[in-house]
């Protein structure tokens, strides 16, 4: 799934904590055109919650998610 899904913009917040890594988010998604794929890495604890909530009521998707470790990673697609 994740080699088929390409990302034409890869937001690096690993360090940054709440509500940073969602305020790059949001101004992120912004700048990218409809229907394509945001990929946002990051290690905040609440940015699980804070990017899956964001991505819903903006009315994107959330098409990937992996938590590893010390990170998570999140593939974002921006709809219209």
């Amino acid at each position: 799934m994740k080699e088929a899904v390409k990302a034409v913009r890869t937001l690096d917040c690993l360090g940054l904590y709440c509500p940073e890594p969602l305020f790059q988010t949001r101004e992120n998604i912004d700048q990218i055109k409809p229907g394509e794929i945001l990929e946002v890495i990051t290690d905040d604890p609440a940015a699980e919650e804070d990017l899956k909530r964001f991505a819903k009521r903006a009315g994107h998707e959330v098409v990937f998610y992996e938590k590893d470790d010390d990170h998570m990673r999140f593939l974002i697609k921006r709809n219209e």
